[in-house]
């Protein structure tokens, strides 16, 4: 059973303190509306609805709580690398707001123990985490504020996670790197794709990636995004010398 669910099982008092006294750790300050951060943990699969029959779960809150992180980090930049023009500043952003770097921010904060769900947290995907992370965000924006949920941001994200010098040299998408140096050199480029059930009865998606009608990298995972990200990867590392000379 979830915290949360146990938070539900409980007095009203006792709920509101132990669910107060958990986020209050997590943010850095108290909370002032619990509903917003009960909100921002409740899945759709609880088909909770409010007094006028909206649907209460954090899809929206996540929205914002995205625009919020944005909204942020891009001040932040701005900021820090004065140089940086148009094209650095988003990729930049990018960077620190990928999904793979969300869930990791999610999963260190431990997000997830406090989801009220009808689905088991094992069938959700990766994703979930730094979709809760996303949506605490929008929780503490119209619970505190912008200048409080900048303060989160900055604590939680920018303070640990943000050293523009290491992200500089950080690949978020191989793909993106081999599409890009394939076009700009006008070599032909195509991923071929199968698929088959692996081991253990475990389905797998096989990619090999082509350039200029030479297989250059195979590679295997559970989706065929991941395949193809995987192989892009080991092109990469086999043609590296070249594409840092773009």
């Amino acid at each position: 059973m979830s915290i949360f669910k146990k938070i539900f099982s409980k007095s009203r008092s006792q709920e509101d303190g132990i669910f107060f006294d958990s986020i209050q750790k997590i943010l850095g300050f108290p909370p002032i509306s619990l509903q917003f951060y009960k909100k921002a943990f409740t899945h759709r699969s609880s088909n909770r609805l409010d007094e006028n029959g909206n649907p209460i779960n954090y899809e929206r809150l996540e929205f914002l709580g995205d625009a919020m992180l944005s909204a942020v980090i891009a001040a932040h930049l701005f900021n820090k690398a004065p140089a940086g023009d148009e094209g650095y500043l988003t990729k930049m952003r990018s960077k620190i707001v990928s999904r793979e770097h969300l869930n990791e921010l999610g999963k260190d904060l431990n997000l997830a123990r406090f989801i009220e769900s009808k689905v088991p947290l094992q069938h959700f995907g990766e994703n979930i985490h730094g979709n809760i992370f996303e949506s605490l965000i929008g929780a503490i924006y119209l619970d505190r504020g912008y200048s409080f949920c900048e303060k989160f941001i900055q604590s939680s994200v920018i303070g640990p996670y943000v050293d523009i010098t290491r992200l500089e040299g950080k690949v978020i998408s191989y793909k993106s790197l081999v599409i890009e140096w394939c076009q700009k050199e006008k070599k032909i480029f195509h991923y071929d794709i199968f698929e088959d059930n692996g081991i253990g009865g475990e389905r797998l998606f096989g990619v090999k990636l082509s350039i200029d009608d030479k297989v250059v990298a195979r590679a295997r995972a559970t989706s065929k995004k991941k395949a193809e990200e995987k192989a892009s990867q080991r092109a990469y590392f086999a043609f590296q010398e070249k594409m840092d000379k773009k």
